[in-house]
């Protein structure tokens, strides 16, 4: 568990020193699934996160649902709740900007996923408190799609056997499919 701690740490450094005026775009792979109008669970970043902004606007446009988690705690699993970019937020644990309790839930197609690292086999290092493992074990027909600075890329991270690999990763500079 240490190892993963200082590896926790040394990419919340790395995300952090990352600049602002980056952007992560779209890909074609993107844009094609959206012709069918999926439900696209997306987030809103907290710090130096990773933006999924340009793909939940995409999303937007092409007529898709937009959901976002809902988080009550630690221990409990989120919910995807709709979202209506028009419609404020409110303020959730952890720094998080969320849809409001009484929001409708809904399943999502498609999980846009913030991550602390990831390697090219598609194995991602999340925050620690394993929201995103349930909410993929709850959903395992779900596209998963990893939002990350490629800075945040590392050689090879174990997973763990409750760990669940990503489809794609999208970073301001590639798209990997493992």
């Amino acid at each position: 568990m240490t190892d993963k701690i200082a590896l926790r740490a040394r990419m919340r450094a790395a995300r952090d020193g990352m600049t602002r005026n980056a952007a992560i775009w779209p890909t074609d792979a993107f844009l094609s699934a959206l012709v069918r109008q999926p439900v696209v669970a997306s987030y809103i970043p907290i710090g130096s996160e990773a933006d999924p902004g340009y793909f939940a606007a995409a999303a937007r446009d092409a007529g898709c649902t937009i959901v976002l988690p809902h988080v009550t705690t630690k221990a409990a699993p989120f919910r995807f709740l709709a979202w209506d970019a028009a419609e404020p937020l409110v303020a959730g644990p952890f720094g998080l900007q969320q849809p409001p309790a009484g929001a409708v839930e809904v399943r999502p197609d498609i999980i846009l996923t913030p991550l602390l690292g990831f390697d090219r086999a598609g194995n991602r290092l999340g925050q620690g408190a394993g929201h995103y493992d349930r909410a993929f074990a709850a959903h395992p027909d779900a596209w998963r799609i990893g939002i990350a600075w490629a800075v945040q890329q590392v050689a090879t991270l174990v997973p763990d056997p409750w760990d669940v690999a990503l489809h794609a990763i999208a970073t301001e500079s590639d798209w990997i499919v493992p």
